[in-house]
């Protein structure tokens, strides 16, 4: 197949999975397992695609690749809404299908796969398929899998963790909770903190999330939410939020790295912070400050520089916690300044922390969101070096999404460490 080929398939900037077909042409049907060659995930699906047909491909990908790529005759794409969703279906795909250069390029065993045990309260393991021989199958509830990278399984089952706890290595009837229970990652299985039915739940969400089915959790939660109002039980109503919040945001790009975003010739190095605020009605304020660089195109994260910052009480006033928060942070002059500052909000948040950052020479930029909390559009004011937009929109959203993230789980940390006195 030649580059010259990819035009008529009109592939998106979009995630999704590809398949390399040894059958030319374009087709809206999915294609024959016999036609198969070899699937694939893509945060952007023109830009993963089209870098099969770079001049280094036998450099970066090898030789049986290159083979793929000359063998193959046409393509086929599902575009998704989330890179989540994305490598959830490159699993489901490759299971089921077995394409001859996907087994071929990586020995079966290698896989690594989400197994959850048959327990009282099941346990949910990460485990490569030459470890899951060594397990009863009367032991396993359920398996999902294969997925190629295990770094990117690992990313995910973080972020499902942090949503919907679950326990992995603790015994159950400890006298002391676990270490993920203390930073909220086990719901306590172990010290009989959490009923069974509310476990399953969880588990059963885990489940519905890994088979591709996000949407009817969130539904559900929704459902939830409105229940919990009309009971007046705003504290889980606030918790729900959240859980929607970061299950909507599952599509976070750093899950698949992200490659030519900036141009490869250029070897820039951007020290890049985002901003978020949070509280209820004024009380439990707090903000956070994330740090990232952007380095040969990709975005990396800065946590151990990530700061956090309790402010003023009882100020309903979302433009009076940025001040306290930025005025705050510019305060440390020990803290090296970043090129570029991200902030959450519309023009009238952008006019306000310009003034604040007057005569600093940085970037700054504002994401604007839509009614569901999704990026919409990126504001920029050009205090420093003008900035090639189309190269930096996607970090930025990353960047204000795990702000967000952030200030979120310390705002929780917080309420029920007050709840708990």
């Amino acid at each position: 197949m030649k580059k010259t080929e990819l035009k008529e398939y009109k592939l998106p900037e979009k995630p999704g999975v590809y398949f390399f077909l040894d059958k030319k042409g374009v087709s809206l049907s999915f294609p024959k397992k016999e036609n198969i060659l070899y699937i694939g995930k893509a945060t952007s699906l023109k830009d993963r695609v089209g870098s099969y047909f770079s001049s280094d491909l036998i450099n970066t990908r090898g030789a049986k690749i290159r083979s793929m790529v000359e063998n193959a005759k046409g393509l086929f794409f599902v575009e998704t809404g989330s890179v989540l969703e994305a490598i959830i279906l490159e699993s489901k795909y490759i299971k089921k299908y077995s394409p001859f250069f996907n087994t071929k390029e990586k020995d079966d065993k290698s896989y690594s796969f989400v197994v959850i045990t048959k327990e009282k309260f099941p346990r949910v393991l990460i485990m490569r398929e030459r470890e899951i021989d060594d397990f009863h199958e009367a032991e396993i509830q359920n398996r999902f899998g294969p997925f190629i990278s295990k770094m990117e399984l690992i990313s995910i089952m973080k972020i499902l963790r942090k949503i919907f706890p679950y326990r992995d290595k603790c015994k159950l009837g400890e006298k002391r909770g676990c270490f993920n229970y203390q930073i909220g990652l086990c719901s306590g299985a172990c010290i009989g903190k959490i009923l069974e039915e509310d476990y399953f739940k969880n588990i059963r969400s885990i489940e519905k999330i890994l088979d591709g089915n996000t949407k009817s959790i969130l539904k559900s939660l929704e459902s939830e939410i409105k229940k919990s109002i009309k009971e007046k039980n705003f504290e889980k109503s606030a918790e729900l939020r959240d859980k929607i919040f970061s299950l909507g945001h599952l599509n976070d790009l750093s899950l698949i790295k992200t490659n030519n975003l900036i141009n490869k010739e250029n070897s820039e190095s951007v020290f890049l912070e985002s901003y978020d605020v949070a509280h209820i009605s004024g009380s439990h304020r707090v903000g956070v400050m994330c740090r990232f660089e952007i380095i040969n195109g990709e975005l990396e994260y800065r946590k151990s520089e990530y700061k956090k910052f309790k402010l003023v009480e009882n100020k309903n006033d979302d433009l009076a916690g940025l001040k306290e928060l930025l005025e705050r942070r510019f305060k440390h002059t020990e803290w090296n300044f970043p090129d570029i500052v991200v902030i959450d909000g519309g023009k009238t948040h952008l006019d306000f922390a310009r003034k604040i950052l007057e005569g600093k020479n940085i970037n700054l930029v504002s994401v604007v969101k839509d009614d569901k909390h999704k990026a919409r559009e990126v504001l920029y004011i050009d205090t420093g070096e003008k900035l090639k937009k189309e190269n930096y929109n996607k970090f930025i959203i990353l960047a204000n999404e795990e702000a967000h993230r952030f200030v979120l789980s310390y705002h929780k940390f917080l309420r029920n460490k007050i709840k708990k006195s």
